[in-house]
């Protein structure tokens, strides 16, 4: 699964603490989710999302078959 989260987080001038800490998440966790290393739960999703002002699946990019990589 791809991310814009990198994207969204420069749009609001936030660090990936400010982000981390916003979802409740270590950085460590949102830099593995930047990274495509770890695909988050809908709950986790949905907070990031939030958090960035947008929806999921502006934030969350599924491959083209609609599986998670």
């Amino acid at each position: 699964m791809k991310t814009r989260i990198k994207e969204f987080r420069a749009r609001y001038d936030l660090t990936q603490e400010d982000l981390a800490e916003k979802v409740g998440i270590t950085r460590q966790t949102l830099l593995y989710l930047e990274k495509g290393k770890y695909n988050p739960s809908l709950i986790l999703a949905h907070r990031i999302a939030l958090a960035l002002n947008s929806t999921i699946d502006e934030v969350f990019i599924l491959d083209e078959t609609g599986a998670a990589d």
